[in-house]
């Protein structure tokens, strides 16, 4: 458990209570957040979570404290949990020394509220929360396997306001989630109304079919995740062609290979649905190519080696 989190502008114990039992994140699931990867005290991709942030928190009318202040915490948590690692030999690493990778979660709430029910005050101050962990990736034997997934009974509604909002109420996904365990499955695939695949509970959806890199568009009630944004950007460098485009699970079935992308677990395989294989049924060789790329242009970006919109 980390020693330490980030709230409302300082750093407080992460042991004892924080929240007000009238905050309407625990009442309501009234907020928004983000989560993304950290390496050597790097934030990877900040700024494009903070886009996103704002856009959620805009959706939902959530206040906000400056984008400075947010940076200020992230610094300061990852400096004093010890997760900011910096190295001093000829690669500008000591081997001695953790490169510092973390895990980061921003929340921000409507805020505490006195009396109760939905009524939503002009004066609401908002909260927001700031944690960090030691990075652990996705475990090996589930890279070697490949995620296993189903199709969830609920169906995403592209037309709803809220489809591209990163809403802390993730009553759906744990619906989800749970309707997967029940299945013997890892995760659960969500549809459209129309019938399209839309993603997974926490991750973006794609598939490879030949040279092709092929993932829902927003149409399809998805989020915009940051990796799904850089492998868009960068498929072109592996020698791949990538397309947004309607995608059912026929074209899953059909595809090559298959693998989920999300800010921290990165890309991982997914080789079996509904007890169907894809492809091989194993992680084939573009999932493992591009989780490796991704990788390390992590590494890199961390170094000061690559701008975040530099190539791989």
């Amino acid at each position: 458990m980390p020693d330490h989190l980030w709230l409302d502008g300082r750093l407080v114990r992460a042991a004892g209570p924080h929240l007000s039992v009238t905050d309407r994140g625990f009442q309501l699931g009234d907020g928004v957040f983000e989560t993304l990867r950290a390496r050597r005290g790097v934030a990877i991709e900040l700024r494009e979570h903070l886009e996103r942030l704002h856009e959620s928190a805009a959706a939902t009318e959530i206040p906000l404290l400056p984008d400075a202040d947010i940076v200020r915490g992230i610094h300061d948590l990852l400096a004093i949990e010890r997760l900011a690692g910096r190295g001093r030999d000829a690669d500008g690493e000591d081997p001695g020394e953790a490169p510092g990778d973390a895990a980061l979660r921003i929340t921000a709430s409507r805020g505490p509220v006195e009396g109760r029910g939905m009524a939503i005050s002009p004066d609401a101050r908002g909260t927001l929360a700031i944690q960090a962990w030691p990075f652990a990736p996705p475990a090996a034997d589930l890279l070697e396997r490949g995620v296993r997934v189903t199709v969830a009974t609920l169906r995403r509604d592209p037309s709803s306001p809220l489809a591209g909002v990163k809403s802390t109420s993730r009553a759906e996904s744990v619906h989800a989630r749970l309707e997967a365990s029940r299945r013997g499955a890892d995760d659960a695939l969500m549809l459209t109304l129309a019938g399209e695949l839309s993603e997974a509970t926490s991750a973006n959806l794609f598939l490879v079919r030949g040279r092709e890199l092929l993932t829902p568009p927003m149409s399809a009630a998805i989020l915009a995740g940051t990796t799904r944004t850089w492998l868009l950007a960068h498929a072109s460098i592996q020698g791949l062609t990538a397309r947004e485009f309607a995608l059912r699970l026929s074209d899953l079935s059909a595809a090559d290979e298959a693998f989920l992308s999300s800010s921290v677990a990165g890309i991982v395989p997914l080789t079996m649905h509904d007890a169907r294989p894809i492809g091989t049924g194993r992680p084939g060789p573009v999932t493992r190519r591009l989780r490796a790329a991704r990788e390390a242009w992590i590494d890199a970006v961390s170094r000061g080696r690559v701008s975040e919109g530099g190539p791989a």
